[in-house]
């Protein structure tokens, strides 16, 4: 099972509303994806806690319907 980019972008922005999101389809298969979130929620957070952050708000789909997503994470300017 796949999961379109823009569902990806929905969940991403439902948690992070203040969000800049990018979200590329890196194989054209709506399964393997790259994702930069910029977000004033990870400021002062840890790299590795950023990433938990955005994987929980993908409500649990990471290893399921949406197979790999590479990560940029990091707080405004």
């Amino acid at each position: 099972m796949a999961m379109p980019a823009g569902e990806i972008e929905a969940l991403i922005r439902a948690a992070f509303p203040d969000a800049k999101i990018q979200i590329e389809d890196l194989a054209g298969d709506n399964d393997h994806y790259a994702a930069i979130v910029v977000t004033e929620a990870f400021r002062g957070v840890s790299r590795v806690r950023q990433h938990q952050m955005v994987y929980a708000a993908l409500q649990g789909n990471m290893g399921g319907a949406l197979h790999a997503l590479a990560l940029q994470t990091s707080a405004p300017d």
